[in-house]
């Protein structure tokens, strides 16, 4: 991927069983935090908004956080044992971490420019 290149990984969440999607935009120096989209509350997913956020409501009933802006020094996820983790990359194509790397896996992501 290159500076200005779009993914986002979508997970089941293991408390309230709704889909989550985690947004990244790709900067020269790094991996940045976008937006968040949820369909349920429950432990584990934003309750509260921080500076420059907003919340807004999608058609399909889902809450969106947007205006995140934070570096990710390490951006890793375990990838799921009940569901999995889907990487989407800029021009759609769906991965499946789960299929690439396996059950309980630890998967990192960083840019290199």
């Amino acid at each position: 991927m290159a500076a200005g290149d779009r993914f986002s990984v979508t997970f089941i969440h293991s408390v309230n069983k709704s889909p989550v999607i985690d947004w990244f935009v790709i900067r020269n120096d790094g991996i940045y935090g976008e937006k968040t989209v949820y369909y349920g509350f429950g432990a584990g997913v934003p309750t509260e908004l921080e500076e420059g956020q907003t919340l807004t409501y999608g058609d399909d009933g889902s809450m969106i956080i947007s205006g995140i802006d934070i570096k990710m020094k390490d951006l890793i996820y375990r990838v799921g044992t009940v569901s999995d983790h889907i990487l989407t990359l800029p021009d759609g194509e769906e991965i499946s971490l789960r299929d690439l790397c396996g059950r309980s896996s630890r998967v990192g992501f960083r840019f290199e420019p």
